[in-house]
């Protein structure tokens, strides 16, 4: 329980004043009380919802399905020893640990069966919503996936990375500069804005600690130029989704109502109140989500769907962009590549992606946005999928040496070239140490754990010298 949870006066006063009248007060403040219920969404780019549940079952875990989202789950697990994050199935991707409210706004993103060829998601990190959307793309299209903040783009990459995304690309902005840099070349936008955060007290005790009215209206004026940003990017019959992690009407409804002020009859509120069974329980006037806690006994959460029915004039700026260290590579290498790639761990460069090099690294490029090369400052895109070797005189070298990256988004349960690992090896393997399998091989190998791909390898001798990434290695309290 959180009975010491901070809620000023002053937001209670501003909660009750508009609140729904046929929800309660003292509802609300008791659900803002309870702790949250842990929920997790089955990355179906790694696993099957119904191999999940199966491997749920197996392990004792109890699932209770989120009715906005057919991959996600309330979860309890009978034995918490081990970190629900230092769990194998989430080191080898399996699964997000994701608010289950969060996962609406990417089913509004959904909504309809739209087609996702190119996305952005304008505020990513820690990266809940971005692999999200991509697990829906199927790793085709392309996505962009920008965070202001430097120091947490090194997390949305790793999401991105653990969770075997390779469609999408990083950057690190202002998210205010896409309207001028890339006007209406988005098929779908979504703004998770940043927020003052009023719906998270039921994760920290302390989120509104700093909270007053003021920094409310000061977030508010950067949520409208956000989302006038976002329509400016989005093409004509696109969506845009916007929603926040606050309960006050100024950073929600006033900033969905600025931008139909701005741009008048382009704009046009989708209601959402069939997104789900139940969603009319939330619903605005407008057809907005406006979930406060104690409705799904979930955090306190705004979702919005806005489509935009006709051209808008953007803005005029001009653009500083560095030399792109990255070219097309020739066909020869490419056919090298695929033919090595498939020699060694039989695997194939995917129909959707490009290979492009830098000096002597090789990336896969997601071809639906090789376009905008040239037109935005990127800091990484798509995988990193080998590095390129001198000259070998050992019989059968391979000329490329792959990455870890990759192996975890192009490899599947099933590759014929896997080596799997007891639960002891595994243990060792991600904490960094080599492993001495019941079996001996050559060259680089796939590991697997419960038939999951966790991972690279070389055999040396009768060993497998771990390729884990520094970054990943747990050193305690796993599995």
């Amino acid at each position: 329980m959180h009975p010491n949870v901070k809620l000023p006066s002053e937001f209670l006063s501003l909660v009750e004043s508009t609140m729904p009248s046929h929800l309660s007060m003292e509802d609300f403040i008791s659900a803002c009380q309870r702790p949250l219920r842990r929920s997790i969404r089955v990355n179906t780019l790694k696993i099957s919802v119904s191999d999940f549940l199966s491997l749920a079952e197996k392990k004792q875990w109890t699932l209770e399905a989120v009715p906005w989202c057919d991959c996600g789950f309330w979860l309890d697990r009978a034995d918490e020893t081990v970190p629900l994050g230092n769990t194998a199935e989430h080191l080898s991707g399996l699964f997000y640990i994701q608010e289950a409210s969060s996962m609406l706004p990417v089913t509004a993103l959904l909504d309809n069966n739209q087609q996702l060829d190119l996305v952005l998601d304008m505020a990513a990190a820690p990266g809940s919503k971005t692999t999200q959307i991509a697990a829906a793309m199927k790793n085709d299209g392309a996505l962009v996936a920008n965070e202001y903040s430097a120091s947490r783009v090194k997390v949305l990459s790793a999401n991105v990375q653990r969770c075997g995304v390779h469609n999408t690309a990083l950057t690190n902005f202002d998210a205010r500069v896409f309207g001028g840099w890339l006007s209406e070349q988005f098929d779908t936008v979504l703004l998770d804005a940043p927020c003052s955060g009023e719906g998270t007290v039921r994760k920290d005790a302390d989120a509104m600690s700093n909270w007053s009215l003021s920094s409310v209206s000061e977030i508010a004026l950067t949520q409208k130029d956000l989302i006038e940003s976002g329509f400016h990017a989005l093409k004509p019959n696109g969506t845009l989704v916007y929603s926040t992690c606050t309960l006050n009407l100024q950073e929600n409804q006033q900033v969905c109502q600025h931008l139909k002020q701005t741009f008048g009859d382009a704009v046009e509120f989708q209601p959402l109140g069939e997104l789900f069974s139940g969603a009319d329980q939330a619903m605005t006037e407008e057809g907005f989500l406006h979930i406060y806690p104690q409705i799904f006994d979930s955090e306190g959460f705004f979702v919005a769907k806005i489509k935009k029915l006709a051209s808008v004039t953007p803005p005029q700026v001009k653009k500083r962009l560095g030399q792109f260290p990255f070219e097309k590579a020739p066909e020869k290498l490419v056919l090298d590549l695929q033919n090595s790639l498939d020699d060694t761990l039989a695997l194939s460069i995917p129909n959707s992606s490009e290979v492009w090099i830098r000096d002597k690294e090789v990336w896969l490029f997601p071809s639906a946005m090789t376009h905008m090369i040239g037109e935005l400052r990127f800091g990484r895109i798509g995988i990193k999928l080998a590095e390129i070797l001198k000259p070998s005189k050992k019989p059968n070298q391979s000329p490329f040496r792959w990455q870890h990256e990759a192996i975890m988004a192009l490899a599947k349960p099933g590759n014929v070239t896997m080596v799997e690992l007891s639960q002891a090896e595994a243990r060792e393997w991600f904490m960094g140490r080599d492993v001495r399998p019941n079996q001996t091989g050559s060259g680089e190998v796939i590991v697997s754990f419960e038939h999951q791909v966790i991972g690279l390898g070389k055999w040396v001798s009768n060993r497998i010298k771990n390729g884990l990434p520094r970054e990943l290695v747990r050193d305690k309290n796993l599995f």
